[in-house]
């Protein structure tokens, strides 16, 4: 995990900063569908859907976890794959971002199966239904450099609703 607490990156946000946190770039469906150039970038994107769970990522994610990229992973899965002490902020900061409708940032250690620790800045929103409840959480995962301070932003923040 990056350094014990408090973290850098470990903070909710207001969706009303949504812009500041992930939308300087701004990706199409087409793009989205070539996202071979965002993983070969160590970016991947990715959605969840609360009523199960689901998940559905793009190829930086599978690449970022160390799962074929046609795998179906199921939450339980993915969430294996981060470090245990990565595991519980994570843990914490999506409950809190489902119960107030906030996003978050946090830098997270994962232990891909046979491969080297990976650290990743983790950004998630909240989806909101049309009675303003929460009905997903979507985002970005981004691979950093492994001596990478919590200071350094996203390069791209990339955002988009899969």
């Amino acid at each position: 995990m990056r350094p014990i607490e408090p973290l850098p990156l470990h903070h909710s946000w207001s969706l009303l900063s949504l812009a500041e946190h992930m939308a300087p770039v701004l990706l199409d469906a087409t793009t989205i569908s070539h996202g071979d150039g965002l993983a070969d970038r160590g970016i991947g994107l990715w959605h969840c859907d609360l009523s199960d769970d689901s998940l559905r990522w793009s190829a930086g994610v599978h690449d970022l976890f160390g799962l074929p990229r046609d795998a179906l992973v199921t939450r339980e899965r993915a969430v294996a794959i981060y470090d245990p002490a990565s595991r519980e902020p994570m843990e914490r900061l999506r409950a809190y971002a489902i119960r107030y409708r906030r996003g978050f940032t946090l830098d997270i250690d994962l232990m891909p199966p046979g491969r080297a620790r990976c650290a990743v800045r983790l950004v998630a929103a909240p989806v909101l239904g049309p009675r303003g409840d929460v009905i997903a959480l979507r985002g970005v995962k981004q691979r950093l450099a492994p001596d990478t301070s919590g200071v350094r932003r996203s390069e791209p923040s990339t955002f988009v609703s899969l």
